[in-house]
């Protein structure tokens, strides 16, 4: 008897596959987005569980946990279209939703600039992917995740739980809306020609400034905490940190919009970078302490990466290298050496230096992309053409003074919009927990606990978060053959 194969339903191709869809470039930008997600969710989350103190690793790892999902929810109702929709203000674009399926189904674009030089070509080129605006949406939202995951690491261990819950809105509608708008979604530093490849100011440094100044406003850790911070766990810590290596090649691999030659470039220039930073970082652990620090290589790891994100595709390799060397040597110099002889420095409690491995190292990146971008490596970027580093001389120099402007206005309206926000959430809600949660950690703050290793503080209450009776915890554990003589 013969048999007949069914044709596997396709759905209407006609309408799911539009002619201006390239499957590949879709197909590389969501993976792009996903690997961005994992650094969040689990990369971070685990190295911030697993470098805190034990009784800190549950409340670190949420932090992350609910601004990632806050994050994704407040993108796609008001906060993508304030980052990549219609001007409001030079620096500000209008609130809107990203949910309807007319909106999301159509070719993703983003807004073209009318700035044009004398001669008559245009300074920056319209972007009009080819892919939907869905995928857009998706991958720009979890780059905002991160940014408000890496802010989360300057206040780790005191920072009130309900106090965070409602930062998390505040500050990504009234801060990191307004970087990424002026710098990606054509607002004013996008038309001057500022260059950000992927986020070394829209993340990166408004993340670090926006975390110290949060740390001003919340105040220290407990006294105990400050003087004794030991990890919980360097392996999770280092699996995190993996992660995070990893899934920046989604970071900067997908910000061309295309899965192209320049999206290959970034991805090699950032390993690169930050395989350099890690060696240099460690080195000068040895030279100057006498050990190479594991916390440290992740440390040169992370500036490393940071320090690339805004130049990865507009760079050639041996400056990728001289870059690495530098973002291995300036942030540990801030961290090891400046920060212990700063007043400044000193008093404001930064759990994890994200000033010094994220404000730090972006900005030293993107006043860096203003020296090494390669003409022809920044024309394959569509956002910028005409555009040059120091290093090639012609209008390179003027480059350098864009990159610092631009890094200046970031950091000026994360510094103040942080602290305003900051101030009228404290008119609410405590910033800091009080001191006996900060005593004990997560289990009074969660009513649990990462391991069940009980001390440092912490009590256990079965009743709870028990899983087992009373009975059954007092059984006596078996014990193999013994049991059955």
């Amino acid at each position: 008897m013969a048999t007949t194969v069914p044709i596997a339903y396709q759905g209407n191709t006609s309408a799911s596959v539009p002619d201006w869809l390239n499957k590949g470039d879709n197909a590389w930008q969501m993976i792009s987005a996903t690997l961005v997600g994992l650094q969040g969710i689990p990369g971070l989350m685990i190295l911030y569980g697993g470098v805190v103190k034990k009784k800190w690793a549950v409340n670190s790892a949420f932090m992350t946990f609910y601004g990632f999902a806050t994050v994704i929810l407040c993108w796609v109702i008001w906060a993508y279209r304030m980052s990549f929709g219609d001007q409001l203000l030079p620096f500000w674009g209008k609130a809107g939703p990203a949910l309807g399926q007319k909106f999301l189904l159509k070719q993703a674009a983003l807004p073209a600039t009318t700035h044009y030089y004398k001669n008559g070509t245009v300074e920056t080129a319209t972007i009009t992917p080819f892919y939907p605006m869905a995928s857009m949406v998706w991958f720009q939202g979890v780059f905002a995740a991160v940014a408000v995951i890496l802010l989360a690491g300057a206040v780790l261990g005191r920072m009130n739980i309900r106090a965070w819950m409602v930062f998390v809105p505040l500050w990504l509608t009234f801060s990191y809306t307004v970087g990424a708008f002026s710098l990606w979604g054509g607002g004013f530093l996008f038309h001057w020609g500022v260059m950000d490849y992927s986020g070394g100011y829209v993340i990166h440094v408004s993340s670090g400034i926006a975390g110290f100044t949060a740390a001003y406003w919340v105040g220290p850790r407990s006294k105990r905490d400050r003087e004794r911070f030991p990890p919980n766990n360097v392996l999770l810590m280092l699996a995190g940190a993996g992660l995070l290596w990893l899934g920046w090649a989604g970071f900067n691999g997908g910000d061309p919009y295309a899965a192209n030659t320049d999206s290959s470039m970034a991805v090699l220039n950032t390993n690169i970078c930050a395989a350099t930073s890690l060696l240099v970082w460690t080195w000068l652990d040895v030279i100057f302490f006498k050990k190479p620090s594991v916390i440290g290589a992740v440390q040169g790891m992370i500036t490393g990466l940071v320090c690339i994100t805004p130049a990865a595709g507009l760079v050639q390799g041996w400056a990728a290298i001289l870059m690495g060397i530098l973002s291995g040597s300036v942030p540990w110099f801030t961290m090891m050496i400046l920060h212990k002889r700063s007043t400044l420095l000193q008093h404001v409690d930064d759990t994890l230096g994200v000033f010094h491995t994220h404000a730090i190292a972006g900005y030293l990146g993107g006043i860096l992309t203003g020296f090494f971008a390669e003409p022809e490596l920044c024309s394959l970027f569509l956002p910028v053409t005409n555009s040059r580093g120091a290093v090639y001389g012609g209008s390179g120099g003027i480059q350098i003074l864009k990159q610092i402007a631009g890094g200046a206005f970031v950091i000026a309206w994360n510094a103040v919009m942080t602290s305003i926000i900051c101030i009228v959430v404290k008119l609410v809600i405590p910033l800091r927990m009080p001191e006996e949660e900060l005593l004990i950690g997560d289990d009074a703050v969660h009513g649990e606990e990462a391991y069940a290793l009980w001390g440092d503080g912490e009590k256990y209450d079965s009743s709870k978060h028990g899983f087992y009776s009373d009975d059954t915890q007092h059984q006596r554990p078996y014990s193999g053959a013994t049991d059955a003589v």
